[in-house]
């Protein structure tokens, strides 16, 4: 029995992969991407947010184990059966609880449930062969191609992210390449032209664009946190059209 340290689990999730799915976001990751708009996942401490426009305090962060999480989570099969859904296991980071997310994922698989596990993905590579076999679909971050802003903006390690990436795409892994589009770090054409060299030389060859918003921002206000892009409007149209024009000369694009 492993244990898994969970932030919450969202139930008829409809945006964390095709149809009507379960998210079991885990709490704590290794970036510090300051556009997160999860930002109650990043420590892996509980945490308590309060929404004082809504007089509404919220915990976060809970040990469970992967017995309990999927007792949970088959109270919905027959949606998931129904609707071509499943479980989406996010964060935080979730391949740094990997053992446990191995166990749940095997779990789940054996109850006829598919999985998706979305990574940033500058982990060990041995942390991707635990999950390996019991793994539907990875939603695969890709924020920028400097390893300057990698290592100092985000915290990662690029060569790590890029190195793991080619890997799961050689060994046949159905990978969905995301590019969070964030205004003033990765939307200039040159930007663009250099995650797309990035990917191209892992054989990439589908890219799905994440438009930037401010979902997050009451999240931070509820921490009690500075959000460095509370000032900073949404993606526009012609912006974001400009951008997949771009990757569209190398890949098939898709704008969420």
């Amino acid at each position: 029995m492993s244990d898994l340290n969970v932030s919450c689990i969202q139930r008829f999730s409809t945006g964390d992969g095709p149809g009507i799915r379960t998210t079991v976001f885990l709490k704590g990751c290794n970036l510090k991407c300051p556009w997160c708009h999860n930002p109650e996942n990043i420590s892996p401490i509980p945490q308590m947010l309060e929404y004082k426009y809504a007089n509404k305090i919220v915990s976060y962060g809970k040990i469970m184990s992967t017995e309990q999480i999927v007792s949970d989570i088959m109270e919905d099969i027959e949606f998931y059966r129904a609707g071509n859904g499943g479980v989406t296991i996010s964060g935080g980071e979730p391949m740094l609880q990997y053992e446990g997310v191995a166990e749940l994922s095997k779990q789940l698989h054996n109850n006829g449930v598919s999985v998706i596990i979305d990574t940033a993905g500058s982990v060990p590579w041995d942390n991707f062969a635990a999950v390996f076999d019991h793994t539907d679909i990875f939603y695969y971050d890709y924020k920028t191609a400097s390893e300057n802003d990698c290592k100092n903006v985000c915290g990662g390690d690029k060569s790590l992210i890029l190195s793991n990436l080619n890997k799961l795409i050689i060994k046949g892994k159905n990978v969905h390449v995301r590019i969070p589009l964030i205004p003033g770090f990765n939307m200039g054409e040159t930007d663009c032209e250099n995650i797309s060299d990035d990917l191209l030389s892992a054989k990439v060859k589908y890219v799905d664009l994440l438009p930037f918003h401010r979902l997050g921002s009451a999240k931070y206000e509820a921490l009690n946190l500075e959000y460095a892009y509370k000032n900073t409007p949404p993606s526009n149209v012609d912006t974001v059209t400009y951008i997949k024009r771009i990757y569209s000369k190398y890949f098939i694009v898709n704008v969420e």
